[in-house]
């Protein structure tokens, strides 16, 4: 399984990302392991899908990062 997720971060920006063990990833997240993520810690996970297809996990987190994925996270998930 490949796991497309939303964090909220602590100054409520939001990181997408993707990962295949969203528990393990979530923890290094939360102990500054991930560069993206070490200076502002994640203070929620708001969502998370899991695909089958690493190629459909990959173009979804794609779609989240470009600007109709803003769209959709800001007016169907917050």
């Amino acid at each position: 399984m490949q796991y497309v997720y939303i964090l909220e971060l602590e100054n409520e920006q939001h990181y997408v990302g993707c990962t295949r063990d969203l528990s393990k990833r979530l923890i290094h997240h939360k102990h500054h392991s991930v560069p993206t993520t070490s200076r502002v810690r994640p203070k929620e996970l708001l969502f998370y899908a899991a695909f089958n297809d690493s190629k459909k996990a990959f173009a979804f987190e794609k779609y989240l990062k470009s600007s109709s994925g803003f769209a959709f996270r800001n007016k169907r998930l917050i």
